[in-house]
């Protein structure tokens, strides 16, 4: 990643980093295109809000107008790249770049609550077919050199099934999260890396 791309990205983190902003990219990208009103309603705030929130998020490229609305009623669209992701090789973040990563992370696993929650309320709903969805875990002991590969291939293999259902009417979207997450403590400073 170039220094100038990492700019961009950490200038859209630290846009990203805020509850209604999250909230509105979140709501793009899972439910489609809409209007500052549409999003308004769907997050229960005030168009004029959503609006400015909206043109905050054009600024730093997370979203952009269609072209497709009508006078002042402009639709929305996530960009399609996934969010800021400011290169770890690159100099040190700032500790406002570090606050913003660390607030939008907290956020993201608040709104996966919220999502997993849902399922959980409403499975019983969705035919037995769909019950193979939910929430699992499996513990895998890795180098840390493998854990990146580990999280590479699940990558791959989302990327293969992104848009595998078009055009298939029984085909749903699905949202996976993957959390890859120690379960033992931290190394000692001054340890050996790998040796607890």
């Amino acid at each position: 990643m170039s220094s100038r791309t990492t700019v961009a990205d950490r200038s859209a983190l630290r846009v990203l980093a805020h509850p209604v902003r999250s909230r509105v990219l979140a709501e793009l990208r899972v439910h489609g295109n809409a209007t500052a009103t549409e999003l308004a309603a769907a997050l229960d705030t005030h168009t004029g809000a959503t609006s400015y929130h909206l043109r905050r998020l054009e600024e730093v490229g997370l979203v952009h107008d269609t072209g497709t609305g009508r006078g002042r009623r402009r639709i929305w669209e996530a960009s399609p790249e996934r969010g800021p992701r400011p290169d770890p090789d690159e100099r040190p973040q700032t500790a406002d770049d570090a606050s913003a990563a660390q607030w939008l992370a907290l956020d993201y696993v608040a709104h996966f609550g919220d999502r997993a929650r849902g399922w959980v309320q409403h499975r019983e709903q969705w035919p037995q077919a769909w019950q193979v969805a939910g929430l699992e875990d499996h513990l895998v002991q890795v180098s840390a050199e493998q854990l990146t590969a580990l999280r590479a291939e699940l990558v791959e293999v989302l990327e293969r099934y992104r848009r595998v259902g078009q055009g298939n009417p029984q085909a749903k979207r699905v949202v996976v999260y993957t959390c890859a997450l120690p379960v033992d403590p931290p190394p000692r400073p001054g340890a050996a890396v790998g040796v607890p």
